[in-house]
């Protein structure tokens, strides 16, 4: 019997081919998982084999916790890993896995993304759990409708159904996944959030115009263009949006030809995003598909109202501080920002409700959740 189930302290894989700087949410919630599992050096040790931006390097960030980057050939887009880097990633994580495992055993495999994460550690033949993302669920984008139906629909019941758990962030998403695999219990870990970062509380002003932010790549699954359409020749309201991507001058010209007030900020420092965030009035998310969007529980932490597309866990993300409006419906969408922008004392009272349901998600109550299928 290995020692680590003598001690119930098991010794984690963990797979990724995200974690910061690439990649969106599914590298954020890595990234803060193990910032609190290296807070709990008594109760596991955890190895993350992830990609790296230029040359491959392993390293210590905590007594518990390592990390290996491996050498995928990354170039272009950090934020967008094409077929190339995920084969690469696949065939050098599975190589350095086995290698890893014969020197010192692994008891369990926690997989973010069915595919090609979830495939890695079901080829490994250990105990394994796949936390499900977004793109990794079966029909959730429509542009892979085809690869999804011919292939990665029947590989993805495959893999969940040897998986000892399959995890969803969301309400919606595991709705999705159980339109692919009905008989699988599939459990709900949401995202989170380190409250202490977000101290910084937006203010609803009155008196000024109604200012917007959101925070996402501006690529086309954001719905951008439709939060321009939204705001075409209005006055008294200006739109700031964090990020960068191939959209962008995209994004610029439409905003010059609807007349929007419109500042793109880049991507900025993480630590300065709350910042950033807390001098708004409102944040607004008009994506066609999320998981659980990180963004929008930053902005709940800082106290902005949120106005969202009906996709994914945005539904799990109002109680009382905002609206769910329908996917692609620009109307609906200009008039529930010119609601916000006549009704202050309204948007005030949603900041604070924000503040209030911010703090039923943490990264600390996800690593808790983790740490328990660990040891079962």
């Amino acid at each position: 019997m290995p020692a680590s189930s003598k001690t119930n302290k098991p010794r984690v894989l963990i797979l990724n081919y995200e974690y910061p700087p690439l990649g969106g949410g599914a590298a954020n919630a890595t990234y803060y998982l193990l910032k609190e599992l290296g807070l709990r050096p008594d109760d596991l040790s955890a190895t993350l084999i992830t990609s790296s931006v230029d040359k491959a390097r392993h390293e210590q960030v905590a007594p518990n916790i390592d990390i290996h980057y491996l050498d995928i050939g990354k170039n272009g887009d950090i934020h967008y890993q094409s077929q190339k880097d995920l084969l690469t990633y696949s065939y050098k994580a599975y190589k350095l896995a086995k290698g890893l495992q014969r020197n010192t055993p692994f008891d369990v495999v926690h997989a973010f993304f069915g595919i090609p994460c979830g495939f890695i550690a079901m080829r490994l033949g250990l105990p394994y759990i796949v936390s499900l993302r977004g793109s990794d669920v079966p029909f959730y984008n429509e542009r892979f409708y085809w690869q999804d139906k011919i292939l990665f629909q029947r590989l993805s019941r495959s893999i969940w159904k040897k998986a000892r758990h399959v995890v969803a962030n969301s309400q919606g998403l595991k709705d999705l996944a159980l339109d692919t695999n009905s008989q699988k219990i599939i459990e709900i870990i949401p995202n989170g959030i380190k409250l202490s970062d977000f101290e910084e509380k937006a203010s609803i002003n009155t008196e000024r115009q109604l200012r917007i932010v959101s925070t996402g790549r501006l690529i086309p699954r954001k719905g951008y263009n439709l939060l321009l359409e939204a705001l075409k020749d209005a006055q008294g309201v200006s739109a700031t949006i964090i990020g960068d991507g191939p959209e962008k001058e995209a994004l610029l010209s439409q905003a010059k030809e609807l007349n929007v007030d419109l500042t793109l900020t880049g991507a900025l420092p993480h630590e300065k995003i709350p910042m950033e965030l807390s001098q708004h009035d409102l944040f607004v998310l008009p994506s066609y598909n999320e998981g659980m969007s990180n963004a929008a529980l930053e902005a709940m932490a800082v106290g902005l109202p949120l106005l969202l597309t009906d996709v994914g866990g945005s539904k799990e993300l109002i109680r009382g501080n905002g609206w769910i409006i329908p996917t692609g419906d620009v109307e609906i969408l200009r008039r529930r920002i010119q609601e916000a922008n006549a009704d202050r004392t309204g948007l005030a009272d949603l900041s604070n409700a924000s503040v209030r349901h911010s703090k039923e998600f943490t990264w600390a109550k996800m690593a808790e959740s983790y740490l328990n299928l660990y040891k079962a």
